[in-house]
């Protein structure tokens, strides 16, 4: 397979786990609110599974996890890139037998789980990576497994953090995933009450989620058409392609055989296509 790292970005800017844990080291942890987020409180406190597997994805200080430990939660991992981070939260739950801190790749985790809690990590990983972000919260969830937590609904003049829209997330999960919830936040913090959104995305169990990787396609053109032909294809719902042009997210009724989406482009001799494995 192609190796999966989250170190790709539109400015060449690798954001990888020597960024993250730099700052970290020197504390430049600005996203931190310094406690549970309120929206992700108010989701815990009505979810009724106390056994279900949870994880956090770039989960920084954690305070989810903890408020989950509190309420009497099971089973719950959490997962930072930064070597730091992830030595800060084994210290800091020493005592809490349920929690489990792993320091590692996202794009790289195997484990499968009922609940993942977005905060925060979404925004943190460069655009050209919302494909792979779809793919690999699919196939880490459970049947019927949640997606569950934030998304900005604004542009970020620098970044990270990285921004969107309403209408681009729903064209990214469209097909993988059912919403159960999504609209503006009703309980964000004051300084983000107007631009975040509140997702639960349940897992679509019913239809394949498959990833590709692309090369030679050098414009926008070109990624139109590429996604029209396998669009084209029997089965697919849809098609979305990464802003570089490198990462091809599918949706269909079955798993596309690679030498069919191959063969949907084989009009450009020039283009070669593999699929993302584990």
């Amino acid at each position: 397979m192609s190796e999966i790292q989250c170190c790709i970005t539109d400015c060449n800017n690798p954001f990888d786990q020597q960024y993250w844990d730099n700052l970290w080291q020197q504390q430049q942890t600005g996203w931190d609110l310094g406690a549970v987020s309120p929206p992700i409180q108010h989701f815990i406190d009505g979810y009724p599974h106390k056994d279900a597997a949870i994880l956090i994805p770039g989960c920084g200080a954690a305070y989810e996890a903890e408020y989950l430990a509190q309420q009497g939660f099971t089973n719950i991992t959490l997962l930072d890139i930064s070597p730091t981070a992830a030595a800060l939260l084994q210290q800091k739950f020493v005592g809490f037998p349920t929690v489990r801190v792993l320091q590692g790749d996202f794009f790289a985790h195997t484990d499968t789980y009922d609940l993942i809690i977005e905060q925060t990590f979404f925004c943190a990983l460069p655009p050209v990576m919302r494909q792979r972000y779809v793919w690999q919260m699919h196939r880490l969830l459970n049947k019927n497994g949640l997606l569950v937590g934030l998304w900005f609904d604004r542009d970020f003049e620098n970044s990270p953090p990285f921004g969107g829209s309403r209408a681009e997330y729903e064209a990214l999960f469209q097909g993988a995933f059912i919403p159960q919830k999504w609209n503006t936040s009703e309980h964000s913090v004051k300084a983000r009450a107007t631009f975040e959104l509140w997702g639960e995305w349940r897992k679509n169990d019913t239809l394949s989620v498959q990833l590709f990787e692309i090369k030679g396609i050098t414009c926008v053109g070109c990624k139109n058409t590429v996604s029209q032909h396998i669009a084209a294809l029997s089965g697919v719902h849809s098609v979305s392609m990464s802003s570089n042009f490198l990462d091809i997210l599918t949706v269909s009724n079955a798993p596309l055989p690679i030498t069919q989406v191959r063969e949907s482009i084989a009009y450009e001799p020039q283009y070669t296509i593999e699929e993302i494995r584990f």
